[in-house]
């Protein structure tokens, strides 16, 4: 985003690093509905499989 120039979509978290504002992620949330899960222990999101349990977060 920073070399796209579109800064204005980040914002600085409580470490001092820059993270996607709360609107992007906002609208990521509610385009992606139920279709994506968060693998928490490699950081990613993935589509979600049948073999998945409900809520966000994936296991491995």
């Amino acid at each position: 985003m920073v070399k796209g120039a579109q800064e204005l979509h980040l914002k600085e978290n409580a470490d001092g690093n820059q993270a996607l504002s709360a609107k992007v992620i906002n609208k990521f949330r509610v385009d992606s509905g139920n279709d994506v899960v968060w693998v928490k222990a490699d950081r990613y999101w993935r589509y979600r499989v049948h073999e998945d349990e409900d809520g966000r977060e994936a296991r491995g």
